[in-house]
């Protein structure tokens, strides 16, 4: 399975959510593939936020080595499932992808939240603690999608 998380940048959120689905697929022993992208190519081939790098490696997920991309076409085609972060990304990602492709984009906390459907802040404006947040945010959801993978 190919999953792929997807934020605005490329650089905050869905770098947080691609290391730390991979730090689930190790812990739940998933023979997954993980990347991420954004919906703008703002910062293409950047790292991480140093924010987002250092919080992550506070919860002992490294996303040092990731660069920014951003979304194209063809993930539609390549990949299984699309999380995205919030409803522009959610919206974005849809204006992209080809109508049959739309039941593979979900927003990431829906995940948790089934019955709502809450964003992921972007934390890129905020400080240190916005950071914290999502990071707890997206261990959630990527909790809850590793385990529904590991009960195939």
């Amino acid at each position: 399975m190919r999953i792929l998380m997807v934020c605005l940048g490329n650089i905050c959120r869905s770098p947080l959510a691609e290391g730390i689905m991979q730090a689930k697929a190790l812990e739940y022993n998933l023979n997954i593939e993980v990347d991420s992208a954004g919906t703008s190519g703002w910062h293409e081939g950047e790292h991480p936020d140093r924010r987002a790098t250092q919080t992550a490696s506070k919860y002992g997920v490294n996303i040092s080595a990731q660069r920014s991309r951003p979304l194209s076409t063809s993930d539609f085609d390549q990949f299984d499932r699309i999380y995205v972060m919030d409803h522009q990304n959610l919206a974005d990602a849809q204006a992209m992808a080809q109508p049959h492709h739309h039941t593979k984009i979900r927003l990431i906390l829906s995940t948790v939240y089934p019955n709502n459907t809450p964003a992921v802040p972007d934390p890129y404006h905020g400080g240190d603690e916005g950071f914290d947040n999502v990071f707890h945010m997206l261990e959630q959801a990527c909790d809850q999608i590793a385990r529904e993978i590991s009960q195939r």
